[in-house]
């Protein structure tokens, strides 16, 4: 495919694989300049940019979600070396090739679910796990199966929630008499959607602050910067004793 569109054949290929959810400037074109969310995602992108590293020289990275592919060629960008970028949907990654391709910025490309990591059969040095998992209709085991096939070191995170956004303070145990801590809005809570919100019927759980915490740290992340609302930079550690493995999956040897 030509790499070098001029602007008017840029918009007509833009409005031909639209429509747009992330708004990006491709030959200085936007794809979704309408967004009902501003300029999404780079007005959220600025506020947490900073904990990225600059320079990812050497370093591979994997988006999963990757939707047209705004985060992924940031990381080429940052120089990051292999970047792998996985969605469920086709429309959106024929977005992320065109948008890569435009930019110059080389993408490794696959349809797949976050279900399905272990089936790259590699661990990635950053993950990327961005405006996912409420969609999902089983989220704490997309987190344990990040922690088991593809994630070596760190995890970013973003998760829309709802509810308290104050950390939750929470014992390590409470007698099963005790009845009244599940009425603390602080209390780590899953808003469970049966229907649709937002005219979307694929969001089905919506954390509140508490919950997202408690969910990372329980698949073995820990928390390192927490440096705008939604967002986390996580470390791999180790799972707790308690937490069950998930499934295994066939697939390639982890290189």
């Amino acid at each position: 495919m030509d790499t070098n569109l001029q602007s008017d054949d840029i918009a007509k290929r833009i409005a031909e694989l639209g429509p747009w959810f992330q708004n990006m400037r491709i030959g200085g074109v936007q794809t979704a300049p309408d967004h009902f969310l501003g300029d999404y995602p780079a007005c959220k992108w600025e506020h947490f940019s900073s904990v990225v590293p600059d320079d990812l020289e050497g370093r591979s990275v994997l988006d999963i979600g990757c939707n047209a592919g705004f985060y992924a060629i940031e990381m080429k960008r940052r120089n990051a070396g292999r970047v792998v970028g996985i969605d469920t949907d086709p429309h959106y990654l024929r977005q992320a090739s065109f948008a890569a391709e435009q930019a110059g910025t080389p993408l490794e490309l696959h349809q797949m679910s976050v279900y399905d990591v272990g089936q790259l059969g590699e661990a990635f040095d950053l993950v990327l796990f961005m405006g996912v998992l409420y969609h999902l209709r089983h989220p704490l085991l997309a987190l344990d199966l990040i922690y088991e096939h593809a994630a070596r070191d760190q995890l970013l995170f973003q998760c829309l929630q709802r509810g308290s956004d104050q950390p939750a303070d929470v014992a390590h145990e409470h007698p099963f008499s005790e009845t009244e801590i599940f009425d603390d809005p602080d209390f780590p809570k899953l808003h469970f959607i049966e229907h649709s919100y937002s005219r979307d019927p694929t969001n089905w759980f919506f954390p509140n602050r508490g919950a997202v915490e408690a969910m990372l740290r329980s698949s073995g992340f820990e928390i390192e910067a927490h440096p705008e609302l939604e967002v986390y930079l996580c470390r791999k550690g180790e799972r707790p004793a308690f937490s069950d493995p998930p499934p295994l999956i066939a697939g390639p040897e982890r290189r």
